[in-house]
């Protein structure tokens, strides 16, 4: 059955703001872009999907990437200013569809897509339950969902609170200055990942794996040591500070709950 397309969903439509150029913004991140690569790659390592999509995407930094696992990707964006910009740098790859979609109101069918991802989204949604819902609906039985999570249990954050004598909020935590804390602002929040775990649990979904991902994101480190060595180095850490959450990036790779 395919979904009811008559409800109503606020846009999110905020990159629709000039100043907002994702393009722009990732000039001088190689780092954290290809951390995020890394990631990616380890999940999909193996596997091959008949629909790839690239939830929130921007002008679809990562979908040139998914397009090595799957038949077919759909950057799925809410921003129209994000998808101009997305024609340009996505010209030579024809096979990748261009939608004017959100996470919490997916124009596909039941069960029709098999690989999801959701990256650098998550602070964007204090409440994420209408997009897991979504996504869970849209997912494949035996599909995946591979989401990115802002953590705010990071390991300076950890040491900071632990310093304090104070435990982690598990609420989402609104890091916007006080001066932006409006409804005309985009929220820009940190979850703590135990949370948003169970937030999953509740739509239906189950973590298999985990990774941390830039741990080594400092602008100290970044002028100190080369960007080879930094991503040796995150290389090794990615799985083995999974547990942890010590990075200020969450991966977490997704099935249905069976």
């Amino acid at each position: 059955m395919n979904k009811n397309t008559t409800t109503k969903h606020k846009k999110a439509d905020q990159y629709n703001d000039p100043k907002h150029n994702y393009l722009h913004y990732w000039e001088g991140r190689d780092y954290e872009n290809s951390a995020e690569v890394i990631a990616i790659k380890s999940f999909l390592k193996g596997k091959h999907f008949a629909h790839a999509v690239d939830i929130g995407g921007g002008y679809g930094r990562l979908c040139v990437l998914l397009s090595e696992y799957a038949d077919k990707v759909t950057l799925a964006e809410p921003s129209q200013q994000q998808l101009d910009i997305a024609k340009d740098f996505l010209q030579d790859y024809p096979q990748i569809e261009q939608k004017l979609m959100q996470a919490d109101d997916l124009q596909f069918a039941d069960k029709s897509v098999d690989l999801i991802m959701m990256i650098r989204v998550m602070h964007h949604l204090p409440d994420p339950a209408p997009e897991f819902a979504e996504i869970a609906r849209a997912l494949t039985d035996d599909g995946y969902f591979l989401l990115e999570i802002a953590n705010y249990a990071h390991g300076v954050n950890r040491l900071k609170h632990a310093l304090r004598g104070k435990r982690l909020p598990v609420e989402p935590v609104d890091i916007r200055s006080p001066e932006h804390r409006t409804d005309d602002e985009i929220a820009f929040v940190n979850h703590n990942p135990k949370t948003v775990i169970k937030q999953l649990a509740h739509a239906g979904m189950k973590v298999e794996r985990v990774l941390s991902v830039s741990n080594l994101r400092s602008p100290g480190l970044k002028k100190a040591l080369p960007e080879g060595v930094m991503l040796g180095v995150e290389k090794i850490l990615q799985p083995t500070l999974a547990r942890t959450y010590f990075g200020p990036s969450t991966f977490l790779l997704i099935r249905k709950a069976s």
